[in-house]
């Protein structure tokens, strides 16, 4: 057990003194959040950019349809031909013309209407303006069979069916989607340390069979405890790196309220000083009283309960992985030789990923969502998908999850210990690269 300890301090104290990890632990977060502010400004700065169409109507129709928006004005013509219209177009640089001839009724009007541009125009610019026509063309079909201009409008309106349990309380749209969410966020990042630090581990076998340290090492250590203490050693780097990096976001978000002057509190005051109900203020009421309902359910979520079972998963699922990758370090004598062994490791990994968004997503409960977050190597990321909507009634049974967690560590244990066959083997073997046929063979040693 004291070589044991030695060998997890030795490996904790090699990863964390290391130039590169202190460096990356801290500039990470920073470099995260300035990804995201460029992305949101970028977005923005591409959200500015209006785009200036021109109509030219011949007709005596959709004379005040087109309306600007933030990203689309409208500039009309008369008194011109098609041509000069698309040679003026053309010069000052406008985005596209739009072309709307005088025919017989509305149907041809539509029919033989042409959009002009330089290049081939997005699909949600065509979409906005074929939403014009559509719109029009089907308040006449209407008014054709009697219906009047108010109940067409009366028509348009969108209906949302309201949901609850059977205790009364108020179900939201799209918050098991939200959750599931949330908890693929902590099962991604589960599959990115497992595929970071599980390099770390094999990369570091294999510089030991090259340099033959190893040789020397194993005179006086077992192979199972060596392994065991470089799996254990990287994993507690990670998790303290894991650690630095939560505590860094929350201060610059911290940060960030105060040098903004963000206010937490205005969700919360948002829908009890919303104005009267009238007009437009009736839709920004109701706006912000959904967006209080989702504030409160996403503050519903145990979150405590949800980062202490993340620790559980991450721990356990990358000692699952990093004995698989430290056996392949010790199967290989170069990382050039490990490609043949990453792929079939890192597939359960992304389809957990997939198949457990599509799962959980439509019924978090069903036997997809079940069967994936019970299988060792998917369970870390896919059970963290469903962990969101809480444990017990109307969450995941405390059954599954208590049988998900000892299959994980029988699992650990039983990976550990067919690694430790091909590690003692392996961690002798120079020159040769071994195929799938020789580890079967180790195993049988």
């Amino acid at each position: 057990m004291g070589k044991l300890s030695l060998i997890i301090k030795r490996e904790y104290l090699a990863k964390v003194r290391n130039k590169s990890f202190v460096v990356m632990t801290f500039l990470s977060p920073i470099l995260m959040v300035g990804m995201v502010v460029l992305i949101v400004y970028l977005t923005k700065i591409n959200d500015n950019e209006v785009r200036t169409i021109g109509i030219l109507n011949e007709s005596n129709y959709f004379s005040t349809d087109f309306q600007g928006t933030e990203s689309t004005s409208f500039v009309k013509f008369k008194d011109i031909d098609l041509q000069a219209a698309k040679d003026t177009i053309q010069k000052m640089g406008f985005y596209g013309l739009l072309y709307i001839p005088n025919e017989q009724d509305l149907e041809q009007v539509a029919s033989r209407s042409f959009f002009y541009s330089k290049d081939a125009p997005g699909s949600s610019l065509l979409d906005n303006l074929e939403n014009v026509f559509e719109d029009r063309l089907r308040m006449q079909r209407l008014q054709e069979l009697g219906v009047s201009v108010s109940d067409f409008e009366s028509v348009g309106n969108n209906f949302e069916i309201k949901t609850a349990t059977f205790t009364g309380e108020q179900n939201l749209k799209g918050i098991t989607e939200i959750k599931a969410f949330i908890g693929g966020a902590f099962g991604y990042l589960i599959m990115m340390f497992i595929i970071i630090y599980g390099g770390f581990v094999m990369r570091s076998v294999i510089e030991e069979k090259t340099t033959r340290i190893i040789e020397v090492i194993i005179s006086s250590v077992k192979p199972f405890q060596l392994m065991l203490g470089k799996i254990i050693g990287t994993s507690l780097a990670g998790v303290t790196q894991f650690a630095i990096w939560i505590i860094s976001a929350f201060l610059m978000f911290g940060v960030l309220i105060l040098v903004f002057d963000i206010d937490p509190s205005a969700i919360n005051s948002g829908a009890n000083n919303a104005p009267g109900l009238i007009g437009g203020a009736a839709y920004v009421a109701a706006s912000d009283s959904a967006m209080q309902l989702y504030a409160n359910e996403l503050f519903r979520i145990p979150w405590i309960m949800l980062i202490c079972f993340f620790v559980i998963y991450f721990v356990l699922g990358y000692l699952i992985y990093s004995s698989i990758y430290a056996a392949i370090g010790a199967a290989v004598d170069n990382e050039t030789d490990t490609q043949q062994f990453i792929f079939p490791i890192i597939l359960p990994l992304m389809l957990a990923i997939y198949v457990g968004f599509f799962s959980v997503f439509n019924n978090p409960h069903g036997p997809i969502a079940v069967g994936f977050s019970l299988f060792p190597l998917t369970s870390p990321i896919v059970m963290l998908m469903r962990l969101p909507g809480g444990i017990g009634e109307g969450g995941v049974p405390i059954w599954e999850v208590v049988v998900s967690i000892l299959l994980l560590i029988i699992t650990f244990i039983g990976i550990v210990w067919l690694a430790a066959k091909i590690y003692r083997v392996g961690i002798l073997m120079y020159g040769k690269k071994p195929s799938y046929k020789d580890l079967l063979k180790w195993l049988k040693y």
